[in-house]
């Protein structure tokens, strides 16, 4: 392979088909939440505060969409899958934090639609969430690494 600033080309391949796989992903994703959201907002209309209705979106969205993540996107991931799981539900959490606290600044205040407030905070957040799922959530185990610390020992 070629080597183009320390990597070949097939890492930069591999790292443009996993930017590609992940925005597939976060679609994907995103008409899942707003497919629940909408259904649960519809369904409970005023019975329950639009917020749980988000929590509980997000905690379903979660759990169905893990699977792309860990199997598509970051098929190369060296931690268990639960360990990825919680990795990934943690990151999204953080997420969860900024529409929990971003919708109602944004609906409240600023008068604007619950779906157009949560696909603001949504978009916010994309980029900065590959960084953290792909450096983080589900990075590969350095091998050599551990190599070298068990024969230092």
């Amino acid at each position: 392979m070629v080597e183009v600033e320390g990597r070949t080309t097939r890492d930069v391949v591999s790292g443009f088909s996993q930017r590609i796989t992940y925005l597939l992903g976060g679609a994907l994703t995103a008409a899942i939440y707003y497919g629940i959201l909408v259904a649960g907002l519809l369904l409970l209309r005023d019975t329950v505060p639009y917020l749980l209705v988000v929590v509980v979106s997000h905690f379903a969205t979660v759990v169905i969409v893990y699977p792309w993540y860990r199997l598509v996107v970051f098929s190369g991931a060296g931690v268990s899958w639960l360990v990825g799981y919680l990795r990934f539900y943690a990151v999204g959490l953080s997420f969860l934090l900024s529409s929990v606290i971003g919708l109602p600044i944004l609906v409240e205040l600023i008068g604007i639609s619950i779906f157009l407030a949560q696909a603001l905070v949504i978009m916010a957040s994309v980029s900065i969430s590959y960084l953290i799922h792909r450096s983080w959530t589900f990075r590969a185990v350095e091998t050599s690494r551990i190599g070298k610390m068990s024969h230092q020992r």
